[in-house]
């Protein structure tokens, strides 16, 4: 029901009131594939016509201010406010941690400390196919743990073309690799917000995800050799994939289960490339594929210790040398780890409804209500959420921020220097920071329009299918949000109603929407754009998007199969 106070200042004209209908045709069926025409473009734009993706995201957007406008009847004042909305969102979720990430990285690459880091990865093995292992899946799963949005792909995207990959297959590779930790990335968070969403406790949704992830972590590293290599590397590099999918994946079922789904990854990536680096001891490939070492750039000089470390010294790197190599990476696990604890995490918190706590007399954050968003009403009646959190003090970013400035510090580096790193960061990215602000417009446009509810109850219709079809709608809203977390802040409710409605278990079917998302995060626009930017060839999201978006399919149909079977008595004592 619409509230008296909203009719009032509906009539009094402050605000236009929009009260959103998800079957605005009359026609559900024809309601959804409207819905779904934005997204469909932009799928069809950057793959089958290789559009680059600034332009195929604005076309979307476009499209879905012109489904919002024409076919929801939601009022043009609001329509744009709800794209600025996400736009502006997009800056503290993603471009503020992608940035800091890259930013660290970059500061390891002008110091030289970044090529010792690299000849420290060549000691696990001197294979390139097992070092992209051991890069993208386990190095990058740890990432995802700590502080996901992008920084994973980016920073192992660039690593890997270190070690000799060309930059589209070092962006896929990562990309790929970003699937089977992306459930509980960022400490747990989409878990989390999955229970938040729907009211139920986290913990079960994290045991049930870990019952359906830990089979995909599997058969991932398999997929990375392949890429890597074709036929030949899974022919020979195997063992590799094997030890690793199959530590990961026993860890990460272990550790969510029966102790943090917040920090199983951490656990499982760790554990995973220690398995490898053992396996290293008593194996190695019959035909090692040596990395391709980077060519050394003229003007550098016997007195410039960066220079040097860029080259590598000829008795080897110091064990200095290679304790500050790892610093970046080890100050960023310590600073997340700290903000973890009860008693820092909630003075950072920052949660709306709540006082907002200080650290030395300066507020952590900010809430409030966004403006001209308050009027809009669910189908239910109940005002839809509009509220922005800026958790400046607590961000993921500020933390990555922060452990940058610390890695000044412990690289020996200047601030001007560190700044300088900063500007020519934030250049590298150019489009692509276009392309994220586009995408986060064309996903809450498209939410607080109805758009994406009208598609998530349009599958819900599917009666006892929508147990397979269940991950697709995770799939969906990671394609669009870009995130698991968004994703299941969309769907998470949808998930349990449909469970409810079917006599099928909630934590299933809410466990199901994360699960089905992570295969979407190597085909979201801004992903892409993220992993293009980071290697050098911002415009290539289109060739991009076709070497990943066959294994997305691919893995998105198994995980379809194994909710589908653990719904029937076949694997029904799977779910707790």
């Amino acid at each position: 029901m619409i509230s008296p106070s909203q009719v009032h200042a509906h009539a009094s004209g402050r605000c236009p009131l929009f009260h959103q209908n998800l079957d605005p045709t009359g026609s559900l069926t024809l309601s959804a594939l409207l819905a779904l025409l934005p997204l469909i473009a932009l799928l069809v734009l950057l793959g089958g016509l290789r559009w680059k993706a600034h332009w195929a995201s604005l076309v979307a957007l476009v499209l879905a201010i012109g489904v919002a406008l024409f076919t929801y009847s939601m009022p043009l004042a609001q329509t744009l406010d709800a794209g600025l909305y996400g736009a502006v969102l997009s800056v503290l979720n993603i471009l503020w941690i992608t940035f800091n990430a890259i930013w660290i990285y970059n500061l390891t690459v002008k110091s030289g400390h970044f090529a010792v880091l690299r000849r420290a990865f060549a000691t696990v093995s001197d294979d390139r196919r097992v070092q992209a292992i051991v890069i993208a899946f386990s190095f990058g799963a740890l990432l995802e743990a700590l502080a996901g949005g992008g920084g994973p792909v980016a920073i192992c995207s660039v690593m890997l073309i270190a070690i000799g990959f060309d930059p589209i297959k070092a962006a896929a590779l990562a990309l790929i690799a970003d699937t089977a930790p992306v459930a509980f990335g960022g400490l747990g968070n989409p878990i989390t917000i999955l229970g938040t969403a729907t009211g139920l406790k986290p913990e079960d949704f994290g045991s049930m995800a870990g019952r359906q992830t830990a089979i995909l972590a599997v058969f991932v590293p398999f997929i990375l050799v392949g890429v890597a290599d074709g036929r030949r590397g899974l022919r020979q590099a195997w063992p590799a994939a094997l030890t690793a999918g199959v530590t990961f994946g026993v860890c990460q079922f272990v550790f969510s289960n029966y102790w943090s789904y917040r920090l199983c990854d951490i656990f499982a990536a760790l554990i995973s490339a220690g398995a490898i680096i053992l396996l290293g001891r008593v194996w190695r490939p019959g035909e090692s594929e040596t990395p391709v070492t980077a060519p050394v750039i003229a003007g550098g000089s016997v007195d410039d210790p960066a220079f040097e470390r860029r080259i590598g010294p000829p008795d080897g790197d110091s064990k200095a040398d290679v304790v500050r190599a790892f610093a970046p990476y080890a100050i960023v696990i310590a600073l997340f780890s700290l903000a973890q604890i009860d008693a820092v995490k909630n003075r950072l918190a920052v949660t709306p409804g709540k006082p907002v706590g200080t650290v030395l007399g300066v507020p952590v954050g900010h809430v409030f209500k966004w403006p001209g968003l308050q009027h809009i009403t669910g189908p239910t009646g109940k005002p839809v959420a509009a509220t922005y959190v800026l958790n400046w003090m607590g961000a993921t970013g500020t933390l990555l921020f922060v452990s940058g400035l610390l890695t000044l510090a412990a690289l020996r580096m200047s601030p001007l220097t560190g700044l300088k790193a900063y500007a020519e960061t934030v250049r590298q990215f150019g489009w692509a920071i276009f392309t994220i602000l586009c995408v986060f417009a064309l996903s809450y446009v498209m939410n607080l329009s109805g758009q994406i509810s009208t598609l998530g109850v349009w599958l819900a219709k599917a009666g006892g299918f929508f147990a397979f079809l269940s991950p697709v709608v995770g799939w969906f809203g990671v394609t669009i949000t870009g995130t698991d977390a968004g994703s299941n802040a969309l769907f998470g409710n949808l998930q349990v109603t449909a469970a409810h409605q079917l006599n099928v278990s909630p934590v299933l079917f809410g466990a199901a929407n994360t699960s089905g998302g992570v295969m979407a995060k190597m085909i979201s626009p801004q992903n892409l754009a993220i992993g293009t930017a980071a290697v050098g060839v911002v415009g290539a999201e289109g060739t991009l998007f076709r070497r990943v978006f066959g294994w997305s399919a691919l893995l998105l149909l198994l995980m379809c199969v194994l909710v589908w079977l653990q719904s029937t008595p076949v694997f029904g004592w799977m779910v707790p």
